[in-house]
């Protein structure tokens, strides 16, 4: 797939008919997210596992461009299951995609579907939108 278009597939679906857009009873972690330069906010909370290992559901809350709620749906999506540490990492991979850095072919796979959102990167205007929700599961975790 050519990744020059900003409004990919992926990034629409997610938009139009998010899984992980619910508020959670149950979490452990919440943590709310603005991006003052929009408007943009979103309150991110996780639940845990006993031992705080594991990331056993991830959800989110709030409004925004279409940019920014289908960057945070596909990262609780790719990060419920997780290790606390592989949340972590595929973090800073993201952000390191959204900034302009390369990524290894096993870097991409590991990212899975938000590699969809690599365009991004070339709109700096867009690019805290895309990081909204990466950023705001760094502050939780």
């Amino acid at each position: 797939m050519a990744n020059d278009a900003i409004y990919t597939a992926a990034l629409m679906e997610h938009n139009a008919h998010p899984d992980y857009k619910y508020d959670m009873d149950d979490f452990t972690h919440e943590h709310e997210g603005v991006n003052p330069s929009c408007g943009d906010e979103m309150t991110l909370k996780l639940r845990l596992s006993d031992d705080g290992s594991t990331i056993e559901e991830a959800a989110f809350v709030g409004s925004g461009c279409a940019v920014s709620q289908a960057s945070a749906d596909i990262m609780a999506e790719l990060i419920t299951g997780e290790t606390v540490e592989e949340a972590k990492r595929l973090s800073g991979l993201f952000v390191r995609m959204i900034q302009g850095d390369e990524l290894s072919p096993d870097e991409v796979e590991d990212l899975d579907e938000a590699y969809q959102l690599q365009s991004i990167s070339r709109m700096p205007a867009r690019v805290k939108c895309a990081e909204l929700a990466w950023r705001t599961l760094d502050n939780i975790l």
